[in-house]
């Protein structure tokens, strides 16, 4: 079984035009300057806003090579400056949900898996997020215990989700 470890939020610099904000290079190399410790890791990051009425997310990838390669490329790197736009105020924040330091061979197939499982948490937490893969939520709940948004959970719920282990 591979465990994954959440770090975070880790704060994403950012350059404020009279415009708006975007993500240099120089942000970037700032960004990994201070996270170097992360750069070689792989597993799964979640790219958001912190702002004062909590954190919301916007994209959710994967690093099957490592977090350096993989979390500032071009075609991410344009979803977050359009998750950025869409705020006015707040700051951009990064999650890494990262594999062991001292593990051995890494099991894509187990990324692939967290990719997908935080992309579903994601819309469920927004549903704009701008991801474009594994999107589809499910069209289907469990009063009290999964996708359940109205009242109090009933006594049959709470000890099926104490039962299953479900927070």
């Amino acid at each position: 079984m591979t465990l994954f470890k959440v770090h975070g939020p880790v704060v994403v610099p950012f350059h404020q035009g009279k415009g708006g904000r975007t993500i240099t290079d120089e942000d970037i190399k700032e960004f990994w300057k201070k996270n170097s410790l992360f750069s070689k890791r792989k597993g799964a990051f979640v790219f958001g806003i912190r702002a004062a009425k909590g954190s919301t997310p916007g994209y959710v990838g994967m690093a099957k090579k490592n977090f350096k390669q993989e979390i500032f490329q071009h075609h991410k790197l344009s979803r977050y400056q359009q998750f950025l736009a869409d705020y006015a105020k707040g700051t951009p924040i990064l999650f890494f949900v990262a594999t062991p330091k001292k593990q051995g061979a890494t099991n894509e197939a187990h990324i692939r898996e967290l990719e997908k499982y935080l992309i579903q948490a994601g819309i469920n937490a927004n549903p704009h997020l701008l991801n474009v893969k594994d999107t589809k939520a499910e069209a289907w709940g469990i009063q009290g215990v999964f996708k359940s948004r109205f009242g109090a959970p009933s006594k049959s719920a709470s000890k099926f989700r104490n039962l299953m282990k479900i927070k």
